[in-house]
């Protein structure tokens, strides 16, 4: 046999198998090392590459990876429909099934590279607290209920700032600056927040938000961060700092929502002050009411943010359907699978952060 005929097949088997499955046997047993991730990773490689990806997507006021995912998704109902037509007309072959199964495989394991290469390691970074110095540790009722106290009175004070008339919107590419200027203002504390290159966008299935079950989120493959302009827009300043977050590498969502708290407090607005802190006293408000459903503080909040809560409320109230707990429940199985093992519920460790954050500089 023709040796360069031996060496082009084994090529081409160490391309299709052999290359692949090594780099996911790498990326499973890097996963155990989480310092060498936050060293050479987080704040080494994965800086160049989202700036990187936010320079080839921000030019763009549509979402590239909206447009990316519906390409996907075309093709995937192509595919399916394909194989459903050579299934009934009997054209397929054990030998054709089975190479396709393979090809599946194949395409599955360099979608998990990709996905953990361009931002998914960040799952087992060491993340803000290490960065920070927190400890955050198991806390108790009385922390809690001493947050949720703090946390009324930066809410009233904040609506008070904004003034008691109804809540104004804030124009989405207003929202955007200041979040990039809240980013800029921490950055000269904590260098290793600064944020560069812009790249948020209105999401293009805002539409159908409330089945999916988001507000934002982040894209991995293309660095961009989404927002949903179908909710009430009180709620974008917080949630645009939480993906601009995810952008810079913090990819557990209890760290996005305090990292966001950061980004927010420091753009010293009072519309953004407001947002965040809404925010976090429901976190915290739902801690403490697991730790002591007879426990709450709701009543000391002002009328005008009980008027703003209620308001919000039967907005998502009016969006309820039968869908977008399907969505949640797949959602919370994939944050499990990432090392959050609260799933959905992770979302509330912000709380634990806030704690350590206060016992160590005195203040949220």
């Amino acid at each position: 046999m023709d040796s360069s005929k031996i060496v082009s097949g084994s090529w081409k088997i160490r391309s299709k198998w052999v290359w692949p499955m090594a780099l996911v046997v790498s990326i499973l047993l890097l996963k155990f090392f989480p310092a060498i991730i936050e060293q050479y990773y987080s704040t080494g490689i994965y800086v160049f590459i989202s700036r990187f990806e936010r320079v080839i997507t921000g030019w763009s006021p549509i979402s590239l990876g909206d447009i990316f995912y519906a390409v996907v998704f075309i093709k995937l109902f192509i595919w399916l429909f394909s194989l459903i037509k050579t299934l009934v007309k009997k054209r397929a072959t054990w030998k054709k099934f089975g190479s396709g199964c393979l090809d599946c495989l194949r395409m599955v394991l360099w979608i998990f590279i990709w996905f953990n290469l361009a931002w998914g390691l960040n799952y087992n970074r060491e993340g803000i607290a290490y960065q920070l110095k927190l400890e955050p540790v198991k806390y108790s009722k009385e922390e809690v209920e001493s947050i949720v106290c703090e946390l009324v009175d930066k809410v009233n004070s904040s609506r008070r700032a904004i003034g008691n008339d109804s809540l104004k919107e804030m124009p989405f590419k207003e929202i955007y600056l200041t979040a990039y200027n809240g980013y800029a203002q921490i950055a000269k504390e904590q260098s290793y927040l600064s944020y560069k290159n812009v790249s948020i966008k209105k999401s293009l299935y805002s539409s159908i938000s409330h089945y999916m079950g988001f507000s934002g989120y982040y894209n991995p493959f293309s660095g961009e961060a989404q927002l949903s302009d179908d909710m009430p827009n009180i709620l974008v300043p917080y949630i645009a700092c939480h993906e601009m977050a995810h952008q810079l590498g913090y990819a557990s969502e209890s760290e996005a929502n305090f990292v966001g708290y950061l980004s927010c407090t420091a753009a010293n607005d009072p519309y953004f002050t407001y947002s965040v802190y809404m925010d976090l006293y429901k976190y915290a408000a739902f801690e403490l009411f697991l730790k002591d459903f007879k426990t709450t503080h709701g009543w000391e909040l002002d009328s005008t943010v009980r008027k703003d809560f209620r308001d919000i409320r039967k907005f998502f109230a009016r969006k309820n359907n039968n869908v977008s707990p399907i969505m949640s429940s797949m959602y919370n199985q994939y944050l499990k699978a990432n090392q959050q093992n609260r799933g959905i519920e992770s979302y509330n460790d912000v709380v634990g952060l806030l704690i350590a954050y206060r016992k160590k500089y005195g203040k949220i």
